[in-house]
């Protein structure tokens, strides 16, 4: 029967947040014989990994064997317990966490500022993963259109079809070299039957008595690279045309909350955390950070990466080594996302 590892030492840590970047560090430095302490907002730990990934994906049976080996590992585990609101970093440090690792990943949705969007039937695509992850009922209709390109939108159109919805296509401004979601998620949600309309910009969801009933669209020219590298899609004059639909699930991205932070954590342009690349410190002593809430949105395995780089990390930023000395080797398997 598994332990936990021996004490080396009494120092204390604290994880804010148990995605895949928070629980990663928090084993790692617990077999480093580490006082773990991982706080989640949520009721239960697994963040994004259990809210809004679907379970056809990630079955929650593997989720909770990671959970029960954090507990054989002696986690300490407070759930329900929100940073910034009901205990803030400096109280962590009173409190002895010698050390912080901020793994809060993006859970806001960015919003798509077009008219319609208040219309009953028109949902963003994290709030119908948790939904259909917490059992709730959702009726879609029939015809469902998601709007965006990304691997939250491929989740959303082939969970709605999973659903039942019997007509789905997901609108997306650019090409298929463009579309950021990996190739193999594209290719598994058009073997299902999801239409994809590429080079497609919607411009008004129309509705009547309070409930989607179209949406309309202009068609897309690519021109030249915008600052993310691709090509900028400009509309084509006179290209509009309207499909009839009973909802809309909105995937255009989604974007860390940083509302918990105080005012000396540095954050980009892009409302992210501001971390050293290599060693994922903030420019707060023992504050480090990682996963989406540094990079924005990414995989589970880049997650998983930078939490095994942060607890090495950590653990050299403890025992008063240099942070950067040497070469931080990340051994990850491969999870398909």
């Amino acid at each position: 029967m598994e332990t936990a590892p021996q004490r080396k030492n009494g120092e204390k840590i604290a994880i804010v947040g148990s995605g895949p970047a928070g629980l990663t560090a928090a084993c790692e430095l617990a077999m480093m014989g580490y006082q773990v302490t991982v706080f989640e907002s949520s009721s239960e730990l697994g963040g994004m990994l259990r809210e809004c990934m679907p379970t056809y994906r990630l079955p929650r049976k593997v989720l909770e064997a990671d959970i029960e080996h954090m507990k054989k590992l002696g986690i300490e585990i407070k759930t329900g317990v929100t940073i910034g609101r009901d205990l803030t970093l400096q109280e962590l440090s009173q409190e002895g966490y010698k050390a912080v690792f901020l793994a809060t990943g993006a859970h806001k949705s960015r919003k798509l500022r077009i008219e319609g969007t208040e219309l009953k039937g028109v949902i963003y695509a994290l709030d119908f993963l948790r939904k259909t992850n917490l059992g709730e009922e959702i009726d879609l209709g029939e015809r469902v259109a998601v709007i965006g390109g990304g691997n939250v939108a491929m989740d959303a159109a082939r969970t709605a079809l999973k659903l039942g919805a019997k007509d789905i296509s997901i609108l997306y401004r650019r090409s298929r070299e463009e579309m950021p979601a990996n190739p193999w998620e594209v290719k598994e949600a058009e073997s299902e039957d999801v239409k994809i309309s590429f080079l497609a910009s919607p411009t008004k969801i129309l509705g009547e008595d309070g409930h989607v009933t179209a949406i309309e669209c202009v068609r897309m020219e690519l021109g030249e690279s915008d600052e993310t590298g691709r090509r900028r899609p400009t509309p084509i004059e006179d290209s509009e045309f309207t499909t009839e639909l009973d909802t809309v699930i909105l995937a255009i991205g989604e974007s860390p909350d940083l509302s918990f932070l105080p005012e000396e954590i540095e954050v980009s342009e892009q409302n992210t955390i501001l971390v050293d690349p290599v060693t994922m410190t903030s420019n707060l002593p023992g504050v480090f950070a990682g996963g989406d809430v540094v990079s924005g949105p990414a995989t589970v395995i880049e997650a998983i990466a930078a939490g095994k780089r942060a607890a090495l990390s950590i653990h050299r930023y403890l025992k008063g080594e240099d942070t950067k000395c040497g070469e931080i080797e990340i051994s990850v398997r491969h999870e398909g996302r």
